[in-house]
C-alpha cells in the first residue's frame, strides 16, 4: 500500500504545480439587457416570455421594464425581439475587458456556449446539403420543381454543399438525368409500385426515412396542392419549422435559411429563420423563381434507395384519377406570356369583354385581381396574386387595379408592367414600367385600335413585299 500512496501524492503535487503556473483565464462579461429608446413596437411581450429568470415586466404601453440586477445576460430576449429594440449594456470596466479579449483573440471574441448551446451546435453541424423534392405526375415534372433547382443551386453554392433532387415515384428513373440537366449534383431515387400515385402517408414515410438517413439542412418543395400537403406532414413528423409560399430565399452568416414571404395579410414582407431546428423547410409558389438554363448532357450521382412501405399498411387507396379541370375555363394564366388583368375599376362582369378583346388582339389571356374574383365577375382560376396565381409574363397590363400588395406580389416580376388607373397615387404605378393615368374605358379601346392598325400596316407591308 505504501508505494501506491507515494505515487498518488506525487501526482497531486504535480497537478498543484501546473495549476500555479497557469494564468487564470479572463471570463468574458455577459452584460445586461437594455431597451433602446423608441424602438419597441409592443409586439406582445415576447421578451418577457423568453426570459428564464423573470426579470422583465411589461409597462402599460407594452414596453419591457428590465430588472438589471436579476438579468443574467443570456440574450434570449434580444434574439426573439422582432424590432431589435433590445441590446446588451456593458459597463466601462466590462467594455475594457471585452476590448482586451478581442485584442488577444485577433479582433473578435468567441461566443461562450453553455451545455445546451454546444448540443445545438453539434446537432446543426450534423445536417448538410440542399434538397429539392421533385413533384411529378405520371413521369411529367411540375415546372416549379425545375425552378427550385435553380434557386437550390444558389443556396448550395452559398453553403458549399451539393444540391440533390429527391425523386419519388414508379418508373421515374429517367427524371434523374433531367434533374442533372437542370442543375442537380445528385439525385436521391425512390422507385416502386407503392409510389405510383401520390399519397400523403407513403410519401411522408419515404421523405422522413431519407431525412433520418441523409440529414439535409435545407428542403424545398413547390407550393402546389401536393407540395403543401407533403411539406406540412413531413415537418410535423420530423418536428421542424416550415415557411409556406416564400417569395425569396437566402443564406445568412450562420447557415440559416432566410425565408421571405408576405405576412399580416400581405401588408409587410417578413424574413423567417429556423435557427434551432433542422432540416429547414420552405415551399415556393410556381413562377416566383427564375427557371434555370437547361444544360443538356450534364451528369451527376444517382443514389438509389430501397425503402418502400407495405401497400397493405397504406390506409388510402387510389381507385381512379380524375382531372381537376371543370371544362369551362381551360386558360392557364400562370403560363401566359401576355396578361391583361382587370380589377374593381372594371365596374361589372360585362366590362371584362373589353379586356378579352384587347387580350385577343395581343395573343394573351385575361387575368383579374382578387376584388374582381370576389365580386363574381370572373372565375378564381384567373386570379393573380398572393391567394391566386403567381405569374411572370413578358407583358402584364393592369386595368383598374389599384395595386394591393397581395396582388403585386403575384405579378411584380413581369418583364414589362403597364398600369392604367385614374388615381395617380395608385400603388401599382410604383412598380409599373409604363403608367397611364386615365379612364380605362377610353384608354383600352384606344389601345385596341392602335394594335389593330399596326397589324393592318404590317400585313399590308408583307403583301407588298410578296408582290
Amino acid at each position: 500500500m505504501l508505494p501506491w500512496l507515494k505515487v498518488s501524492a506525487t501526482l497531486k503535487i504535480k497537478r498543484y504545480i501546473n495549476m500555479s503556473d497557469t494564468k487564470p483565464k479572463t471570463k468574458k462579461p455577459r452584460g445586461v439587457a437594455s431597451l433602446r429608446a423608441g424602438k419597441c413596437i409592443a409586439c406582445g411581450a415576447r421578451c418577457q416570455s423568453s426570459c428564464p429568470v423573470n426579470c422583465i415586466e411589461m409597462s402599460d404601453a407594452g414596453e419591457p421594464i428590465i430588472e438589471s440586477a436579476q438579468c443574467i445576460g443570456c440574450q434570449k430576449c434580444i434574439k426573439v425581439c422582432p424590432a431589435a429594440a433590445l441590446e446588451m449594456y456593458f459597463t466601462a470596466e466590462e467594455q475594457k475587458i471585452l476590448a482586451e479579449l478581442a485584442h488577444a483573440s485577433g479582433g473578435s471574441v468567441a461566443e461562450e456556449l453553455d451545455e445546451e448551446g454546444l448540443r445545438l451546435q453539434q446537432m446543426l453541424a450534423s445536417y448538410r446539403g440542399v434538397w429539392v423534392v421533385i413533384e411529378q405526375f405520371e413521369g411529367v415534372v411540375a415546372k416549379v420543381s425545375w425552378e427550385l433547382l435553380g434557386t437550390g443551386a444558389d443556396l448550395a453554392a452559398a453553403l458549399e454543399v451539393p444540391l440533390s433532387a429527391v425523386i419519388i415515384g414508379h418508373n421515374v428513373g429517367h427524371l434523374c438525368h433531367e434533374a442533372f440537366e437542370h442543375g442537380a449534383d445528385k439525385a436521391v431515387l425512390l422507385d416502386g409500385p407503392v409510389y405510383t400515385h401520390y399519397r400523403t402517408q407513403s410519401y411522408t414515410e419515404a421523405i422522413c426515412h431519407l431525412i433520418e438517413k441523409h440529414r439535409p439542412e435545407v428542403i424545398l418543395m413547390g407550393a402546389t396542392a401536393q407540395g403543401r400537403d407533403l411539406a406540412g406532414a413531413v415537418a410535423t413528423v420530423v418536428k421542424t419549422g416550415l415557411t409556406a409560399d416564400c417569395t425569396g430565399l437566402g443564406i445568412d452568416g450562420k447557415r440559416n435559411l432566410m425565408q421571405t414571404r408576405p405576412a399580416f395579410g400581405g401588408n409587410i414582407m417578413a424574413t423567417i429563420m429556423c435557427d434551432k431546428f433542422r432540416p429547414q423547410m420552405a415551399t415556393v409558389r410556381p413562377h416566383v423563381m427564375h427557371m434555370p438554363e437547361r444544360m443538356p448532357g450534364r451528369a451527376g450521382e444517382i443514389i438509389r434507395e430501397a425503402f418502400a412501405p407495405l401497400e397493405d399498411a397504406i390506409l388510402v387507396k387510389v381507385l381512379d384519377v380524375i382531372s381537376d379541370r371543370d371544362g369551362k375555363d381551360q386558360v392557364d394564366v400562370a403560363a401566359a406570356e401576355i396578361i391583361v388583368s382587370g380589377g374593381r375599376g372594371l365596374m361589372n362582369k360585362e366590362n371584362f369583354a373589353l379586356l378579352q378583346e384587347l387580350a385577343d388582339e395581343l395573343g394573351g389571356v385575361v387575368g383579374a385581381s382578387r376584388s374582381a374574383v370576389d365580386a363574381g365577375w370572373i372565375s378564381h382560376s384567373r386570379q393573380v396574386g398572393q391567394t391566386g396565381k403567381t405569374v411572370r409574363p413578358k407583358i402584364y397590363i393592369a386595368c383598374g387595379i389599384s395595386g394591393a400588395i397581395q396582388h403585386m406580389v403575384g405579378m411584380q416580376d413581369s418583364d414589362t408592367i403597364i398600369a392604367i388607373n385614374r388615381d395617380p397615387e395608385a400603388p401599382i404605378f410604383q412598380i409599373a414600367t409604363y403608367g397611364v393615368v386615365g379612364d380605362l374605358f377610353q384608354v383600352v379601346p384606344a389601345l385596341i385600335d392602335k394594335v389593330r392598325a399596326l397589324k393592318r400596316h404590317n400585313s399590308s407591308g408583307s403583301a407588298r413585299s410578296a408582290a
